[in-house]
């Protein structure tokens, strides 16, 4: 979860490779009323994300079924929009990939993304609620490369649920990985 630009897309498609487990791209969930309006400019309130959201987690919900896990590329951007994602999957993980306006300001100036201009940054930024206490997450930051990033996630998991998630690295190829980056 995090602002676009935040590497959603990037780390989680990582990740499902990574862990041999399905991936989905929220962002190819939007129905077209949410993309023109973005396209044209304008953030989405809570009324256009809500539907988007249900139909996100139950797409993970199916794909988790299938394989035991998944992973999502999502903005869940407040706990209003997370909880919508728990309705469905009480047992959700999230991931915040977080990063400073400034930094991600960067990195957006240098894409095309199909629908989201640079222009909405700062409404993600003012709609974001960074994950409470009380949520199950994990808050990793954008900084370092993808790749140690995602290392850093699979040890979290792996430590946190006490095993190596579905068809992880072992730890000798978690050495490997961490030389590589």
């Amino acid at each position: 979860m995090g602002v676009s630009g935040s590497g959603k897309s990037t780390i989680a498609r990582m990740l499902a490779i990574e862990l041999h487990v399905p991936f989905v791209e929220a962002d190819d969930l939007h129905p077209t009323e949410n993309k023109d309006r973005m396209r044209q400019g304008l953030p989405l309130d809570d009324e256009h994300r809500r539907p988007w959201l249900r139909t996100v987690a139950e797409h993970l919900q199916v794909a988790a079924i299938e394989q035991g896990t998944a992973v999502a590329a999502c903005s869940a951007l407040k706990r209003a929009h997370r909880d919508v994602l728990r309705e469905v999957i009480p047992s959700v993980f999230f991931v915040y990939l977080a990063g400073r306006q400034d930094e991600i300001a960067e990195r957006i100036s240098d894409r095309k993304h199909e629908f989201m201009p640079a222009s909405l940054l700062g409404s993600q930024f003012d709609a974001l609620e960074a994950p409470g206490d009380d949520e199950e997450h994990l808050k990793v930051s954008i900084s370092p490369a993808p790749a140690q990033i995602v290392f850093e996630i699979v040890a979290h998991l792996s430590s946190r649920f006490g095993r190596t998630p579905h068809g992880a690295l072992s730890d000798s190829d978690h050495a490997g990985l961490r030389r590589t980056v």
